[in-house]
């Protein structure tokens, strides 16, 4: 066992999964903060409309940005399997695939994000005031998605092979230097606010040559050999079976966000700034929430190579009760402080009310988004990526589209957008629930199930 690795087939359950997951939690940290960081810092020297045009980005963002990652996420789960199997020769296979499939898909990625950035944004009814800043962010944005996308799959290979503290080091050294940067870009040099995306991607660049650094100089069979980098047909084939579900999981949801922020964006600049600042806040909600998804994805994946059935139970059930237990924590916390929160973006009053209205609508939820998330994270683990693709494409899609689209039309209110999540989120967890409560864990190196259920 190398530095920063921990052990997830041995010892103690609830230590091995807090030891690996708390190193994700920082890591998530971090990459909200400087993503808050950005807003604070356009919101407060460039007013509220570069605050729109940033505080708007998510949406679009992990649009074009969300296959890749669920990609990246799928194939850190057959890693970790072949490394809880002890599979070297597989085991080295997926990686090099990995790799040479993130370096093919960030080539895309940069050429639709520069190309059809205007066009989304007219789709999503950006209004002329914000408009000419979002493409400016957007283009300078994905001109360096490249290094956005190595660093996630960097991370995602070091995390599946059990270290977790390594990127959340490099996460840590790229917010600092987008601190600095953005004090630097924006605050000194008065650069406007495509400099808030140059000094993000500058800062992900440092935390990909990190990552890619350690891979490289590890001498393990999860070091990465750039000789080696190829497309390996059997292996890109698994690797697009397990991925490509939680990608298009990640970009249809996205998408839907998108024209859930079509919507707001219809109720003028001042929302799109209140609700960009929310978004922002809500992110550190979902830092538990994320962290112990990927943690039981990784957990569970590695005892199930390491024909360890009984450890792939104790750690759904740690997980199923912690984290939703801290996002409600979180939750309270943002319903009694949101007036400040979201006045620390920006003091205008129409903006706070926006924000405030969205915090105190959906942070007492958030122990639902929890548990829907961490039951995806597991089904994950399990090599069954479909699942919680159907479930989160029907109920957080499909009905969440439906039910805006419907009620907005009866009832032209911007609270009738904040109750859609509540409810999704309260019907997406009801399904998760019933199908762990009847799905049996899968035989360790066999395509067969065990007759076994999972509680």
């Amino acid at each position: 066992m190398f530095k920063g690795q921990v052990s997830l087939t041995e010892g103690s359950v609830a230590k091995g999964m807090l030891v690996f997951a708390i190193p994700i939690f920082f890591s998530n940290l971090f990459q909200q903060l400087y993503n808050a960081v950005d807003s604070l810092i356009v919101g407060n020297f460039l007013g509220g409309n570069a605050l729109a045009a940033v505080g708007s980005s998510g949406s679009l963002i992990f649009l074009l940005t969300g296959f890749v990652n669920g990609v990246s996420l799928g194939a850190g789960v057959l890693i970790a399997r072949h490394y809880g199997a002890k599979d070297s020769e597989a085991l080295k296979r997926t990686v090099h695939t990995t790799v040479a499939l993130g370096i093919a898909a960030s080539v895309v990625l940069t050429v639709l994000g520069v190309l059809f950035t205007p066009q989304i944004l007219r789709w999503m009814g950006t209004p002329e005031d914000v408009f000419v800043n979002s493409v400016v962010y957007f283009r300078v944005y994905f001109l360096g998605s490249t290094a956005v996308v190595l660093y996630n799959i960097g991370a995602s290979i070091l995390q599946s092979v059990g270290n977790s503290r390594s990127p959340m080091y490099y996460l840590i050294a790229a917010s600092l230097l987008n601190v600095v940067l953005d004090l630097l870009f924006i605050g000194v040099f008065h650069f406007g606010v495509g400099a808030a995306a140059l000094a993000t991607i500058i800062s992900q660049a440092a935390s990909a040559f990190l990552a890619f650094r350690k891979l490289t100089l590890s001498r393990e069979d999860y070091g990465v050999r750039w000789r080696q980098v190829r497309f390996h047909g059997a292996t890109l084939r698994a690797v697009v079976a397990q991925g490509v579900p939680s990608g298009v999981q990640n970009s249809v949801i996205s998408l839907a966000n998108v024209i859930v922020q079509a919507n707001i964006n219809s109720f003028g600049a001042q929302a799109m700034a209140g609700c960009g600042a929310y978004s922002k806040i809500e992110g550190f909600a979902f830092l538990p929430v994320t962290c112990f998804s990927m943690a039981l994805a990784t957990f569970v994946s590695q005892n199930i190579g390491a024909a360890k059935l009984d450890r792939v139970r104790k750690g759904m059930r740690f997980g199923l009760i912690t984290s939703p237990l801290l996002a409600e924590g979180i939750g309270l916390a943002i319903f009694g402080l949101a007036p400040l929160l979201i006045g620390a973006f920006n003091n205008e009053p129409d903006v706070i009310a926006f924000g405030v209205q969205q915090a105190r609508t959906v942070a007492l939820f958030y122990c639902l988004l929890a548990f829907s998330h961490c039951c995806a994270g597991i089904l994950r683990g399990l090599g069954r990526p479909t699942i919680p693709m159907v479930i989160m494409l029907a109920i957080w899609c499909a009905l969440r589209i439906t039910y805006i689209t419907v009620v907005l039309r009866l009832i032209p209110d911007i609270g009738v957008i904040f109750w859609a999540y509540p409810l999704t989120w309260s019907i997406s967890s009801a399904l998760f629930a019933w199908y762990l409560a009847h799905c049996p864990l899968p035989v360790p190196g066999g395509g067969a199930q065990a007759r076994q259920n999972l509680h």
